[in-house]
């Protein structure tokens, strides 16, 4: 399979990359790691579509790569067979079929190029002692060299992030945010000049529920805290039209309790399909600690004073009351104000906390999964969950795309938020009628692309 020092770009793939800035980072990219080119008919071959405005920089970065790269592999021999049947192997990767799919229909209706968002173990199999095929693993390079970038979930250990890190991936989404930081700047320390590293998107999973309880205004404060150029988060949509926040598809006791001290189980659980954004800040506090899994999570409101703040100004029961999409908008903005000329203007950290503030990025996912996967697929993308709690019961996709994409494309977000998710019906919606917001594609294991957790028209056979 190709490494992350191998690239296949082609007329077509170059072409249709839109967005000049990108276009320039996948030239300037391959240079600095001096890409090891196999030199035949439609590799090495780069196009550029430039605007006017753009063109200097553009062509600047075509000569470097022309020189750099492109005119050592002329000397080179042709491929050998091994090397070809690599390159072919990676057109019957399920992954790589699928963005392919996934771009042609973002293309045809003149939307952004679609991401990939995979699980870590297809990226890094070997760091989790699994077998690294070419039919099976994230081809990294080669959907790169078509423009689409990929930022794996979920990883936590420092080591499993470091190798996948060194894949090449565009980013990479953790609990714990602050030790992904550690981890890249001694990566970036190793390699300098790397253009890769420097663009690299840090995003807190759930806001960083490695220390605080995930999906609050506490957790998206500690991931900012840790400076995440991105912040991760899941959402449902309530009776009133809102999209709240949260994983799952009703609010779980093991992470909320009733704000008046009544029971709250499994058995009288609350879907977010059921109640009001204003019913559910009332209802519920969600501050519960998961000490087992995050034994360095606290719930501390001492160490959340833009949460309390905002939360004081808003007049919210409680910092850890549920949340919405568009509180998070204004919860990150508010952030900005806390550092730059509220109470925290002081402090050591202000205007570096503050200026990664004013520009972070919201990935936020849709929380359904498609109506007819068999209970065997469910199973699988959620073990252990009893089937009476596997089928969805939420709104439907186009509900889901009129509250989030309606809600990023009101706040004029579109270029610092996009839409994640398992279900691949709410993104082509997306692309179809809100062009300008960013589609992730999330993916599990690769078996999973072969059924009815894919639209037929996005599968291989079709």
């Amino acid at each position: 399979m190709l490494t992350g020092l191998q690239a296949q770009i082609d007329w077509g793939e170059m072409t249709m990359l839109a967005d000049e800035d990108r276009k320039t980072e996948v030239i300037e990219t391959f240079v600095a790691r001096r890409v090891s080119c196999r030199c035949h008919t439609g590799w090495c071959i780069i196009a550029a579509m430039a605007s006017p405005a753009s063109a200097p920089r553009t062509m600047l970065g075509l000569l470097l790569f022309a020189f750099g790269v492109v005119l050592p592999c002329i000397a080179q021999t042709p491929p050998s067979a091994s090397t070809r049947g690599m390159a072919e192997q990676g057109t019957a990767n399920p992954f790589f079929t699928l963005m392919t799919k996934a771009a042609e229909h973002a293309r045809t209706h003149s939307a952004k190029r679609p991401l990939l968002s995979p699980n870590e173990q297809t990226v890094a199999p070997a760091a989790w002692g699994l077998p690294d095929s070419p039919a099976t693993t994230v081809p990294v390079a080669q959907l790169q060299g078509m423009g689409i970038r990929i930022v794996p979930w979920t990883t936590n250990n420092p080591e499993k992030m470091r190798a996948i890190i060194r894949t090449g991936v565009d980013g990479l989404i953790s609990d714990r945010p602050d030790l992904l930081q550690q981890v890249l700047a001694e990566e970036r320390a190793m390699r300098p000049d790397d253009v890769h590293l420097k663009n690299f998107v840090v995003s807190a999973h759930r806001g960083g529920r490695g220390l605080r309880p995930e999906n609050t205004l506490p957790s998206f404060e500690s991931g900012l805290d840790s400076l995440a150029t991105e912040l991760e988060t899941d959402t449902g949509v309530s009776t009133d039209g809102v999209s709240l926040i949260w994983h799952d598809q009703f609010y779980s006791p093991q992470s909320c309790r009733r704000a008046d001290g009544t029971p709250y189980t499994l058995s009288n659980r609350t879907y977010i399909r059921d109640i009001s954004s204003a019913d559910a800040e009332k209802m519920f506090v969600c501050d519960k600690l998961h000490l087992t899994a995050f034994p360095d999570q606290k719930n501390d409101l001492a160490l959340s004073p833009v949460a309390v703040a905002f939360a004081a100004k808003l007049g919210m029961p409680s910092p850890y009351a549920p949340t919405s999409a568009g509180q998070l908008i204004r919860f990150a903005r508010f952030y900005v104000d806390f550092y730059t000329t509220g109470p925290g203007k002081a402090q050591a950290h202000a205007a570096e906390r503050a200026a990664n503030a004013r520009t972070v990025h919201f990935n936020i996912e849709t929380k359904l999964y498609p109506d007819d996967l068999s209970l065997d697929d469910l199973h699988k993308l959620q073990p252990g969950v009893p089937d009476s709690m596997l089928r969805n019961r939420t709104v439907a996709p186009q509900k889901f795309v009129d509250a989030l994409a309606g809600l990023i494309a009101h706040e004029h977000m579109e270029d610092r938020a996009s839409i994640q998710s398992f279900d691949f019906r709410t993104l082509q919606l997306v692309e179809e009628q809100y062009p300008h917001i960013q589609t992730f594609y999330l993916t599990e294991r690769p078996s999973t692309l072969s059924t009815a957790m894919v639209p037929s028209t996005l599968r291989g056979t079709s």
